[in-house]
């Protein structure tokens, strides 16, 4: 079986769909009886041709990225993805035999996949990650969301199989179109990188919380700092690490200064994947309060490695988090309840130790190889129905 795969993210670029298509090729690499072509973007000026095992191959196409923004792709890196993309995939048809395209995210990569249906007669799969769904980003994505609606659901009408990530984005899609069908395929953990905590019991000396998120409004960092500017007088020892970066960073460290909280909060930028794993293990909680969310890679690892969880009701916190049992589930753009729960956590390190313990439970169930698998079966349907 052969197929052409799109995402305009693959590491370094991208965040959690572009480490989610990164730890599925890598599975994919161990299934004999199946090649794929990945189209993909650079992270700089240059074509990259790069191998996963002997049956993956990954071809990164330049957009004019640099190394100062590799986690945010701009409309115009997207536009210029999609342009460039599509024409590649044709030199590619020309040479090579598909059985079908999959597409992560319906816009734009859905879009290419719809466009070789119609020309070429191949089916495609398309994947729902998040901001491709309208109404996950309404604040950055609200006037394109009225705008591409229409062509969003016409790709979801004409694709083989549509798959969200998660229950709530599910749900989230459906408001658009009640009636289209969708499956779900979680996201995975990769055991052998993110092993438990060789130990659960929580220092008194420091309470360290983690966030790993990109920085921008909807995933609503300033309630996690503001919770934290809540705590500090009373709990010295809190301190509040966040991964990542975005277009937020300057208004998150005018709000870090202003509230004198330097010695509580950081704002690390950019991390290698490699590190993420020792951050997580030397912290007590995970913390994630976006509006909305698919299924956040950086929650899964976090609970892989035994941390409780603090998040809100969006995207996939329902299948990882077991509110009171794991974790809890707080509400949105609501730093007391964030510093109330948070006060829980450090008051009862036995709550601690049990909610991480709890976690882990959690991530056992779930594995990249089992998601490649379930992937492989729809494959294995549309190419056989079609």
């Amino acid at each position: 079986m052969k197929i052409l795969f799109f995402n305009y993210e693959y590491p370094p670029l991208g965040a959690g769909a572009a480490n989610a298509t990164f730890y599925i090729m890598k599975e994919y690499s161990k299934i004999p009886d199946l090649e794929v072509d990945v189209v993909t973007a650079s992270p700089d000026n240059q074509f990259h041709l790069e191998k996963v095992g002997e049956n993956i191959t990954i071809h990164k196409l330049p957009i004019g990225k640099d190394n100062k923004n590799l986690l945010y792709q701009s409309n115009k890196d997207i536009f210029k993805y999609s342009f460039k993309a599509y024409f590649y995939s044709k030199k590619l048809l020309r040479k090579n035999k598909y059985d079908l395209t999959h597409s992560f995210f319906a816009v734009p990569c859905g879009f290419i996949s719809l466009v070789i249906k119609k020309t070429h007669k191949i089916p495609y799969v398309v994947s729902l990650r998040g901001a491709d769904v309208p109404g996950y980003n309404a604040a950055r994505f609200s006037l394109l969301y009225k705008l591409l609606t229409p062509l969003i659901k016409y790709i979801w009408k004409e694709a083989n199989e549509v798959i969200a990530n998660s229950e709530g984005l599910k749900q989230l899609a459906l408001q658009s179109n009640p009636q289209q069908k969708i499956g779900i395929i979680f996201n995975g953990i990769d055991f052998n990188e993110f092993i438990p905590k060789n130990s659960f019991e929580v220092s008194s000396d420091k309470f360290q919380i983690i966030s790993i998120s990109r920085l921008v409004p909807r995933r609503g960092l300033s309630y996690l700092v503001s919770a934290v500017e809540l705590l500090y007088k009373k709990y010295p020892q809190i301190y509040l690490k966040i991964v990542g970066e975005g277009d937020q960073r300057d208004f998150l460290e005018n709000q870090i200064r202003e509230a004198k909280l330097e010695n509580h909060v950081e704002l690390t930028g950019r991390v290698d994947h490699e590190e993420i794993a020792k951050l997580a293990q030397d912290s007590q909680v995970f913390a994630l309060v976006p509006v909305y969310e698919g299924m956040s890679n950086a929650m899964l690892e976090a609970v892989a490695i035994g941390l409780p969880i603090i998040a809100t009701s969006a995207g996939g916190t329902d299948e990882l988090v077991q509110n009171g049992v794991n974790g809890f589930v707080v509400k949105a753009k609501n730093s007391a309840d964030i510093a109330e729960k948070l006060e829980k956590l450090i008051d009862n390190p036995k709550l601690n130790e049990s909610m991480g313990r709890e976690s882990r439970k959690i991530a056992e169930k779930m594995s990249w190889d089992s998601v490649a698998q379930k992937y492989f079966e729809v494959y294995e349907k549309v190419a056989k129905k079609y």
